[in-house]
């Protein structure tokens, strides 16, 4: 089947096109960041694409180190805090260009009310026994920040209090009264440290998305909190099937997500002290586990084209969930491709959608063109770039044949260069199957 479609482009065209594909990326736990390898895929990822803000879970998890307790002389209990792993975290990040989308969480164990963790690597999703403990954690630990890398760099890092707080298994019992108590004390903790941090939340995912937008801006009102920006999560694929190591998603209506993220901006907007503030999706991506092997296909690497097409219309940023597979959800990944959420597969493998983010990255100039299938740039030299797409929830065999005609003198010389990714070309994944799916690669493979 074939399918063939053509469109105009006039002079002076300029059509709204909010393209922020390079604000944030996102990672797995901060401790990660201690490894080799992921500062080889990070390198990579800010070599070829160049993100500037990075978000990640794990800020106060044990593995980092940062609150500590001891007992004095008279056996009383002290606090202190150890902040030799998060000054290396942040200097790898530093070298790399990019700032940190701060994600304050989860709960250090010492610290914690209760048991429950989550994850491979145990995080803490309690609240903390001593809000006052929290508050002192929260503002020494900016603070350190503050004096290494100084106040006015530091006070332009995005807060961001906690990670999906609906979600029971991030946030013990779903318990909003609490998450509420939560972001009004670390509110006004990090806001009493210096005015100029911008601070926001709620962070939900999905389950009742909009009663919990809805009500975080009710309780802010009623305490007279004014957060710097709202921000949550958009996933886009159905429950998965789980099959040995492998969860299968099928992929969900993307118009559906659209009307989803509109119903964000409509809530924030019917608030009138609220009207207009920023929205950041701090995490998105099609599946929401790390074992989908969609995360590894050209299908994703076009649907997620699709999705950056259209993002930035009501949100201010979006944030890829994750920039490389170093990442221990559910334990140590067994094969360099296992459905991985990154762009970069272990081993420095650019994924499809690696170059999604990498073609879109070009789109920077004047729109002259939107449509479901393309997205079309003039830059201030005058050439034009531009980004396609023949994307499909379910293998339909369609090929798709786009036309374009574009403003051009008669008498001047022209280069067409394209840049193709299919199911031929930067297809790691088929070429992995055709070496029999090794479970370690050797260097030549």
């Amino acid at each position: 089947m074939k399918e063939s479609r053509f469109c105009e482009i006039q002079e002076g065209a300029s059509v709204p096109f909010h393209n922020n594909v390079d604000f944030c990326i996102g990672t797995g736990r901060m401790g990660l960041a201690l490894q080799q390898e992921y500062l080889a895929q990070l390198k990579l990822v800010q070599e070829e694409i160049g993100f500037s803000h990075i978000r990640g879970h794990g800020l106060f998890c044990d593995d980092m180190a940062i609150y500590q307790q001891y007992r004095d002389g008279s056996g009383n209990v002290k606090e202190e805090y150890n902040f030799t792993y998060l000054d290396m975290v942040m200097d790898s990040y530093r070298k790399n260009g990019l700032r940190p989308f701060l994600e304050l969480g989860f709960m250090p164990e010492k610290m914690a009310s209760g048991d429950q963790t989550i994850f491979y690597w145990k995080g803490n999703t309690t609240p903390p026994s001593s809000y006052d403990a929290w508050r002192r954690l929260v503002t020494a630990t900016l603070g350190h920040l503050m004096e290494r890398y100084g106040a006015s760099e530091v006070t332009a890092w995005p807060v961001e209090v906690w990670n999906e707080p609906n979600l029971p298994g991030f946030w013990k019992g779903a318990d909003m009264e609490e998450y509420f108590r939560l972001f009004r004390e670390t509110f006004a903790a990090v806001k009493e440290l210096d005015e100029r941090f911008q601070v926001g939340g709620p962070a939900v995912c999905g389950v009742q998305d909009e009663l919990w937008i809805r009500s975080f801006l009710e309780f802010c009102r009623k305490e007279g909190i004014h957060p710097d920006f709202v921000t949550r999560h958009h996933y886009t694929t159905d429950f998965p099937q789980q099959d040995g190591h492998y969860g299968y998603a099928p992929l969900s209506d993307a118009e559906a997500g659209f009307t989803n993220l509109q119903s964000t901006r409509d809530i924030i907007d019917s608030f009138e002290e609220f009207r207009g503030l920023k929205i950041h999706i701090t995490e998105f991506n099609t599946s929401y586990i790390p074992n989908c092997p969609l995360h590894d296909t050209n299908q994703n690497a076009a649907y997620i084209a699709h999705q950056l097409s259209r993002l930035g219309d009501v949100n201010e940023s979006y944030s890829y969930w994750t920039f490389g597979d170093i990442f221990e959800e559910q334990g140590v990944p067994f094969t360099p491709f296992h459905g991985g959420f990154g762009l970069v597969a272990n081993g420095g493998i650019c994924k499809p959608t690696f170059w999604t983010f990498r073609f879109f990255k070009e789109l920077k100039g004047t729109c002259v063109h939107r449509c479901e299938n393309m997205v079309v740039v003039k830059k201030e030299d005058g050439s034009y770039c531009g980004t396609a797409w023949n994307c499909s929830r379910v293998r339909t065999g369609r090929e798709l044949e786009l036309g374009i005609s574009l403003p051009a003198e008669v008498s001047g010389e022209y280069a067409l260069v394209t840049k193709t990714v299919d199911e031929k070309t930067c297809n790691p994944l088929k070429l992995w199957h055709d070496l029999g799916e090794p479970s370690s690669l050797d260097e030549k493979q």
